[in-house]
């Protein structure tokens, strides 16, 4: 019996992914007049013509389920599993593995009032944790019928964790043990806590999980889990060493204190000066969206953000659009982690002196050093405002947000640096050139940002190291005063990027003692790929 050749394969691929397509554009017009007519509604609502919400619910799963049926000959076609380049004794393997793991059929998506779907209570901004509810997004069987939340946790590592349980180095019924986790230093409730239009981006519980929830966790068997983790820790860093050695930090014991002495490679303890360490509480937080508070936030409709957060992801989470009745999503974005400098408990003192820079993730700056921007230096400088800070009898704290490129992505930065660099970089042309590649100049969309700060009890800002007018107005705007801003210091630019600090001063940043025209923008040049090849 002849083998098919690699072309016919192909093309019978082809054939079958057209009609995939077409199956797909079939059940969305069917899927689209049904929901212009009106049958698509929450739960206990019945449609405008009259037909129950289960009845809807029976004909959309009707149609998903003949439509996956129709596709399910390409779906196995391109399946890694069934390339002839695998073994059928792994095919058959995985095959068994696949049963094991998910014993049912595929289930595409739930709705409202399906038979033994009954969401656990959750009441956003409720003062008392019993009366919120714990956030559920588990698939575990123990938990899926109860599940209140769209996605998974972990925001974007969730893919490592579903990577792990296929290839079986994790198994998915798992039960972590979360004895001895608690936060490391109090994170107390906060007024803000039960204010539902404060704190939209985050589970403001989620550090008090294992406390607050044990009876779901260990009674009920619910996988509920924490989204927060609080915890102690030292910093190392050189330029605070620097700073410490030309006298521009002093060494107290408490906030800065001296490092252990340096090792020889041949294991003797060096003469050399080891330098300092900050002793720092730190708060790891993972993304829990409120939808209607985000769609508040953002002033649009929390139908249309649904609608978006589906078709722009692919249709990831089909139940962004199916399940009105939940209102809360774990996105597959990244986190943002709070240092704090000096007692955390001054955070919600207003008699403290509260100094804070809110730093958007630069893996190019912030870790390797580049010297286009200003993110590294200005990320130091700050952290010496926050010791400082915390050494007069205050507290220093920075909010690093995982938002690299200017939630653009790294991708997208570097393509902006090879137009820069290729079409002249000078500052009358900075946002230009991320525009035309993005179509924005920015998505980090300051407006979710000061959840932490509500979170942390904060009620005003005494010193704010940031230009950013977007923060700043984002943060005064949620309630917060600002009483003093300050820009980075002339000496701490990096030569190159003098482009992007111009540009950002000219566009409305805040800046103390510069002011920058449009004519002056022009003059402004960064230095081309050639001076850096010698």
């Amino acid at each position: 019996m002849s083998t098919p050749s690699s072309d016919a394969i192909l093309t019978q691929i082809l054939t079958q992914l057209q009609a995939l397509q077409v199956s797909q554009q079939t059940l969305q017009a069917k899927f689209d007049a049904l929901s212009s007519n009106g049958v698509v509604s929450p739960p206990a609502s019945p449609a405008r013509n009259g037909t129950p919400a289960s009845s809807v619910r029976q004909a959309a799963e009707s149609v998903l389920s003949s439509e996956a049926a129709t596709a399910s000959p390409a779906n196995q076609l391109i399946s890694p599993s069934s390339s002839p380049t695998v073994s059928s004794s792994i095919q058959d393997r995985d095959r068994e593995r696949e049963k094991l793991l998910y014993p049912s059929r595929v289930l595409l998506t739930t709705y409202p009032d399906q038979h033994g779907i009954k969401p656990y209570p959750l009441q956003w901004g409720a003062a008392d944790p019993a009366v919120r509810g714990p956030v559920i997004c588990s698939r575990l069987p123990t938990s899926i019928k109860q599940r209140n939340a769209i996605g998974a946790h972990s925001g974007s590592y969730s893919i490592y964790r579903a990577l792990a349980i296929a290839m079986g180095t994790l198994d998915p019924s798992h039960k972590p043990d979360y004895s001895k986790t608690e936060p490391a230093v109090p994170i107390p409730p906060q007024p803000s806590w039960s204010d539902p239009s404060k704190i939209v981006s985050f589970d403001p519980w989620g550090h008090l999980v294992p406390q607050v929830y044990k009876h779901e966790l260990e009674e009920l068997g619910l996988d509920v889990r924490p989204s927060i983790a609080v915890t102690k820790a030292h910093m190392k860093l050189s330029e605070i060493d620097e700073a410490a050695r030309k006298g521009d930090l002093t060494i107290d014991g408490k906030i800065l204190l001296k490092s252990h002495p340096l090792i020889n490679a041949d294991g003797t303890q060096s003469t050399a000066d080891p330098g300092v360490e900050i002793s720092i509480s730190k708060a790891a937080v993972e993304p829990v969206w409120y939808l209607p508070g985000i769609a508040e936030r953002f002033g649009i409709s929390e139908g249309l953000l649904r609608r978006a957060l589906f078709e722009d992801t692919g249709g990831m989470y089909p139940e962004l659009v199916t399940r009105p009745d939940i209102k809360v999503f774990l996105p597959p974005i990244g986190n943002l982690t709070a240092y704090i400098f000096g007692n955390p408990a001054y955070l919600s003192d207003e008699s403290k002196e509260l100094t804070l820079r809110v730093h958007d993730e630069c893996n190019g700056s912030d870790v390797f050093g580049s010297d286009i921007c200003t993110c590294k230096p200005y990320l130091t400088y700050a952290i010496e405002e926050c010791i400082r800070g915390a050494q007069r009898g205050g507290v220093g704290l920075v909010v690093y947000f995982r938002k690299e490129g200017r939630a653009l992505g790294e991708v997208t930065k570097y393509l902006v640096y090879n137009l820069r660099k290729r079409g002249g970089d000078s500052a009358d042309k900075y946002f230009k050139a991320t525009e035309l590649i993005a179509g924005v100049k920015d998505m980090r969309f300051q407006a979710l940002m000061p959840d932490v700060l509500h979170w942390l009890g904060i009620k005003k800002i005494d010193n704010m190291v940031s230009m950013s007018d977007m923060k700043y107005n984002a943060i005064v705007q949620s309630g917060i005063p600002i009483l003093k801003r300050y820009d980075i210091p002339e000496h701490l630019l990096p030569p190159d990027s003098r482009v992007e600090i111009d540009a950002k001063i000219a566009a409305g940043y805040f800046s103390s003692n510069k002011k920058i025209t449009e004519a002056d923008l022009v003059k402004t040049v960064g230095r081309t790929w050639e001076e850096t090849e010698h």
